[in-house]
Protein backbone atom coordinates (compact mmCIF):
# COMPACT_ATOMS: atom_id res chain seq x y z
CA UNK A 1 0.00 0.00 0.00
CA UNK A 2 1.51 3.41 -0.94
CA UNK A 3 2.26 5.86 1.86
CA UNK A 4 -0.28 8.63 2.16
CA UNK A 5 0.76 11.97 3.67
CA UNK A 6 -1.68 13.47 6.16
CA UNK A 7 -1.16 16.95 4.74
CA UNK A 8 -0.32 17.95 1.19
CA UNK A 9 3.17 19.50 1.10
CA UNK A 10 1.82 22.56 -0.70
CA UNK A 11 -0.65 23.27 2.15
CA UNK A 12 2.12 22.97 4.74
CA UNK A 13 4.33 25.29 2.66
CA UNK A 14 1.49 27.78 2.29
CA UNK A 15 0.88 27.80 6.06
CA UNK A 16 4.57 28.30 6.81
CA UNK A 17 4.75 31.17 4.30
CA UNK A 18 1.65 32.74 5.88
CA UNK A 19 3.17 32.42 9.36
CA UNK A 20 6.34 34.16 8.18
CA UNK A 21 4.33 36.96 6.56
CA UNK A 22 2.10 37.53 9.60
CA UNK A 23 4.98 37.36 12.07
CA UNK A 24 6.54 40.41 10.44
CA UNK A 25 3.67 42.66 11.54
CA UNK A 26 2.02 40.85 14.46
CA UNK A 27 1.43 42.80 17.68
CA UNK A 28 0.34 41.02 20.85
CA UNK A 29 -2.54 42.50 22.80
CA UNK A 30 -6.14 43.57 22.84
CA UNK A 31 -7.40 46.97 21.72
CA UNK A 32 -9.83 49.04 23.71
CA UNK A 33 -11.32 52.40 22.77
CA UNK A 34 -12.35 55.10 25.19
CA UNK A 35 -14.23 58.37 24.76
CA UNK A 36 -13.63 61.07 27.35
CA UNK A 37 -14.54 64.51 28.53
CA UNK A 38 -11.84 67.16 28.61
CA UNK A 39 -10.95 69.75 31.23
CA UNK A 40 -12.64 72.63 29.41
CA UNK A 41 -15.97 73.20 31.20
CA UNK A 42 -17.50 74.93 28.17
CA UNK A 43 -16.64 72.14 25.72
CA UNK A 44 -19.37 70.22 23.90
CA UNK A 45 -18.17 66.98 25.53
CA UNK A 46 -19.63 68.06 28.89
CA UNK A 47 -23.12 68.37 27.49
CA UNK A 48 -25.09 66.60 24.81
CA UNK A 49 -22.23 66.67 22.30
CA UNK A 50 -19.96 63.75 21.49
CA UNK A 51 -17.04 62.92 23.75
CA UNK A 52 -13.43 63.15 22.60
CA UNK A 53 -12.01 60.02 21.06
CA UNK A 54 -11.59 57.32 20.24
CA UNK A 55 -8.48 56.97 22.36
CA UNK A 56 -6.86 53.60 21.72
CA UNK A 57 -5.14 51.48 24.32
CA UNK A 58 -3.51 48.08 23.95
CA UNK A 59 -3.54 45.77 26.94
CA UNK A 60 -1.74 42.48 27.39
CA UNK A 61 -0.56 40.13 30.10
CA UNK A 62 3.10 40.80 30.82
CA UNK A 63 5.88 38.40 31.79
CA UNK A 64 4.97 38.57 35.48
CA UNK A 65 1.36 37.62 34.68
CA UNK A 66 0.00 41.11 35.35
CA UNK A 67 -2.08 43.00 32.83
CA UNK A 68 -0.30 46.01 31.43
CA UNK A 69 -0.71 48.17 28.38
CA UNK A 70 0.01 51.37 26.54
CA UNK A 71 -1.67 54.33 24.87
CA UNK A 72 -1.65 54.36 21.06
CA UNK A 73 -1.15 57.76 19.43
CA UNK A 74 -3.63 58.59 16.67
CA UNK A 75 -0.91 58.39 14.00
CA UNK A 76 -0.34 54.72 14.90
CA UNK A 77 -3.99 53.56 15.09
CA UNK A 78 -3.98 51.85 11.69
CA UNK A 79 -0.66 50.04 12.07
CA UNK A 80 -1.48 48.86 15.61
CA UNK A 81 -4.93 47.61 14.55
CA UNK A 82 -3.38 45.80 11.58
CA UNK A 83 -0.71 44.28 13.83
CA UNK A 84 -3.24 42.96 16.33
CA UNK A 85 -5.34 41.50 13.49
CA UNK A 86 -2.15 39.84 12.19
CA UNK A 87 -1.54 38.37 15.67
CA UNK A 88 -5.03 36.85 15.69
CA UNK A 89 -4.61 35.46 12.17
CA UNK A 90 -1.21 34.08 13.18
CA UNK A 91 -2.87 32.15 16.00
CA UNK A 92 -5.45 30.66 13.63
CA UNK A 93 -2.75 29.70 11.12
CA UNK A 94 -0.58 28.11 13.81
CA UNK A 95 -3.55 26.08 15.05
CA UNK A 96 -4.18 24.81 11.52
CA UNK A 97 -0.51 23.85 11.15
CA UNK A 98 -0.61 22.13 14.54
CA UNK A 99 -3.63 20.10 13.39
CA UNK A 100 -1.76 19.06 10.25
CA UNK A 101 1.26 18.07 12.36
CA UNK A 102 -0.96 16.01 14.67
CA UNK A 103 -2.65 14.22 11.78
CA UNK A 104 0.71 13.48 10.17
CA UNK A 105 2.13 12.08 13.42
CA UNK A 106 -0.96 9.90 13.96
CA UNK A 107 -0.89 8.66 10.36
CA UNK A 108 2.80 7.75 10.73
CA UNK A 109 2.08 5.88 13.96
CA UNK A 110 -0.76 3.96 12.28
CA UNK A 111 1.51 3.02 9.37
CA UNK A 112 4.23 1.81 11.75
CA UNK A 113 1.71 -0.22 13.72
CA UNK A 114 0.28 -1.81 10.54
CA UNK A 115 3.69 -2.97 9.28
Amino acid sequence: MPKKSAAPPDRRSALLAEIERLAGTAIFGTISETYRTCGNAGCRCHGEGPKHGPHLYVSFRGDAGKTTGYYVPKSAHTSIRDGIEAWQALGRTLRELADLNKEEALAKAREERAS
